[in-house]
């Protein structure tokens, strides 16, 4: 195995841990588990997905965070107004975005991100390695705000726009 720090390991077993409280609660008798579990799923996760060399900003994944959480009422809100209301129109089609992510886990993780936000859908990869998306409304600025998006996501991983 490559050389792992320990501040990475303590890291994940960390949230793993707090993941298992927050599931099993505190109870004496389950805690034992809960260390085998964390120290288990550790183990694995730095096998399988090795720690890059970028360090997590925790403000700008709280912006991220923030801004998610404002884009899925103000989407849902959109959505609900345009089934509700035959006076809004329903533009559905394709938008093409040229991710500027290497194919792998970060882009993955911003494809699930916007998968999440109502109205869009990624919906694959063209010839040239654009996301495709689908969309209710194309006349929207949906590009424009992908690349909001992917920008924080960037930030918020603590990469640089040459890592990727």
């Amino acid at each position: 195995m490559r050389n792992i720090s320990a501040r990475a390991a303590m890291t994940r077993w960390t949230g793993f841990f707090g993941f298992w409280l927050l599931l099993i609660g505190l109870d004496p008798v389950d805690l034992a588990a809960g260390l085998f579990a964390a120290a288990a799923a550790t183990w694995t996760s730095l096998h399988l997905l090795p720690p890059s060399g970028g360090r997590l900003r925790y403000a700008a994944l709280a912006q991220l965070a923030l801004r998610f959480g404002q884009e899925s009422i103000m989407g849902g809100m959109d959505v609900a107004r345009r089934a509700l209301s035959v006076r809004l129109p329903l533009r559905p089609g394709f938008v093409v975005y040229p991710v500027r992510l290497h194919p792998g886990p970060t882009c993955n993780a911003f494809t699930t991100l916007t998968s999440m936000m109502p109205g869009t859908l990624p919906a694959g990869v063209d010839d040239h390695g654009a996301l495709l998306y689908h969309c209710l409304d194309v006349e929207q600025p949906v590009a424009a705000q992908l690349a909001i998006d992917e920008g924080l996501l960037i930030r918020a991983l603590g990469e640089t726009h040459d890592d990727t």
